[in-house]
């Protein structure tokens, strides 16, 4: 397992309890990565505790509602559909959710028709889960190598991947052998100058998926949650502001004291999150008072506030804001991929023995655009079923001997200069996109590039950052209109004629990545 967050850990967790032997590599430490950062909560449909007339269809539509015509509606069906399942054992394995007044407390985010988000320590839910994911690994005994960093696959002449190459704390290379890789290693949101990701967020397993053969797709629908807290001149991980503060009432204002939402969408400051964060986009264009960088969220009418959301109110109180006597200024940031390497439900890639959970992989569940607090659930669902399929495979006879994976041949990657590429990518190929803009950031990343080896971890970072840049712009350029977070101002209407479908893409002979699907002009 390649990564310690709520995909790995629970894919490791099962496959334990299937008999199988597990090994989980992370590149930090076992308890860092993007888990515990998250806020809202859990999105699950529960028996006996849901708003009346809420149904686990009813969660599956406002999904595809806010996937804008990309979600898979199988894959929504099956993993909403076991979420409810996925969160009683997590509550087994020793996760603690916030009471209400009648079994768990809900909230409500941007995009639900309904409260039904469960959460932990107020917003301190991912904390919470990584915490008993964790713990519960521990107590399977579940090995753990930490501060390493793989690098690439090994694959058989058959093309079947069995292990990968790693470097440790110092540089040092290893190898890794086994007949099963399950990449669970985020995202990622350090493609941009402001994230809520942390900063080991550098899409390194997607880009081995790349190496090793896998497709990937919809990478060019970047979500950027609508609320961070703003400081002036911000850079790297910023503090998330969770949308349950608007599900509990708070409103977005602009620097003149207008509300942001009125007469943009009929939830309001709940929509989607790309439909908020576009709105605020356009409304920083206005900069009205002056303002041109950030608007507000108003939360002073919230009772209880330091308590319901204690994270969000000590992030506040640490930047100089008050959050219980003046709104809080907020700003859009790079926050979920809604794409990544192809998958089923199952995790299974078009590779054998390599396969993909949580926020790496495209289930299809997410479309063109995340609905709040689907991520957890999906790493939960996903993460076992993925664990099922290795042993399935593995009792088939599919998956290749260890043994017979080669290493990959050394070779040097094109690697940008990070400062230069987020800069680029956060003026160009952020919330809103231009074929001149686009093209523009393709030529300075073509210009700032250096070919090196994977010989060092910062290397490796920049090599995964730089393919990534190239393929979400090459895809970016392609599509001609505006869809869920992917937004074209000189393309702003959608186009279901002849969009209405995923991208493809796939690295070159030369190593190159490339759109791997032809455009098919006038049809679905």
């Amino acid at each position: 397992m390649l990564g310690s967050g709520v995909a790995g850990l629970t894919a490791a967790l099962r496959a334990r309890e299937l008999g199988l032997r597990v090994l989980v590599v992370t590149k930090g430490a076992v308890a860092d990565g993007n888990t515990r950062w998250a806020q809202g909560g859990v999105a699950v449909v529960l028996d006996g505790e849901r708003d009346e007339g809420d149904t686990v269809a009813a969660h599956a539509a406002d999904t595809v509602t806010a996937g804008a015509g990309l979600c898979d509606d199988d894959a929504v069906g099956t993993i909403i559909g076991a979420g409810p399942a996925a969160v009683a054992r997590l509550r087994g394995r020793g996760a603690e959710f916030d009471a209400g007044a009648s079994g768990l407390a809900r909230t409500r985010e941007g995009g639900h028709s309904a409260f039904r988000v469960i959460h932990a320590g107020g917003d301190a839910t991912g904390a919470e889960v990584e915490r008993a994911l964790v713990a519960a690994a521990g107590e399977h005994g579940i090995p753990v190598l930490e501060r390493h960093l793989a690098v690439d696959a090994l694959r058989t002449p058959a093309g079947a991947v069995a292990g990968v190459t790693v470097l440790d704390p110092a540089g040092v290379p290893g190898v890794l052998r086994a007949p099963a890789v399950l990449l669970a290693t985020g995202g990622f949101g350090q493609l941009y100058q402001a994230t809520s990701n942390p900063e080991i967020a550098t899409g390194d397993g997607l880009a081995l998926a790349l190496r090793a053969g896998a497709l990937v797709a919809d990478i060019e629908f970047v979500q950027f949650h609508p609320t961070v807290l703003y400081t002036p001149g911000a850079r790297g991980r910023c503090p998330l502001v969770t949308e349950a503060v608007r599900g509990e009432g708070a409103v977005l204002l602009d620097g003149a004291g207008e509300r942001v939402m009125t007469g943009v969408h009929p939830l309001g400051d709940l929509a989607p999150r790309d439909v908020v964060s576009a709105a605020i986009t356009r409304r920083m264009a206005q900069a009205p008072g002056g303002i041109d960088d950030h608007v507000f969220l108003d939360a002073t009418g919230i009772s209880g506030f330091a308590r319901r959301f204690p994270t969000v109110h000590a992030a506040c109180l640490a930047a100089g804001t008050d959050p219980l006597r003046e709104p809080i200024p907020v700003t859009p940031a790079a926050h979920f991929a809604c794409g990544g390497v192809v998958t089923g439900t199952d995790g299974r890639t078009g590779v054998t023995g390599l396969y993909a959970a949580g926020e790496v992989a495209r289930t299809g569940l997410h479309g063109a655009n995340r609905l709040a607090s689907n991520s957890l659930l999906e790493g939960l669902v996903v993460g076992e079923r993925a664990a099922e399929a290795v042993a399935a495979d593995l009792a088939a006879g599919v998956l290749a001997r260890p043994r017979h994976g080669l290493l990959p041949e050394a070779t040097c990657v094109p690697v940008a200069e990070r400062d230069a590429l987020q800069r680029v990518m956060s003026r160009y190929a952020g919330i809103g996109r231009d074929a001149d803009g686009l093209a523009a950031a393709g030529s300075v990343l073509d210009l700032s590039t250096v070919d090196c080896p994977l010989w060092t971890h910062e290397a490796v970072e920049g090599a995964a950052l730089t393919m990534l840049a190239q393929a979400l712009l090459a895809a970016a350029a392609r599509r001609t209109e505006s869809r869920g977070c992917h937004v074209r101002t000189d393309t702003p209407e959608r186009d279901d004629v002849t969009w209405r479908r995923s991208q493809l893409i796939r690295l070159s002979a030369s190593g190159q990545p490339v759109l791997a699907d032809p455009v098919l002009e006038g049809a679905a």
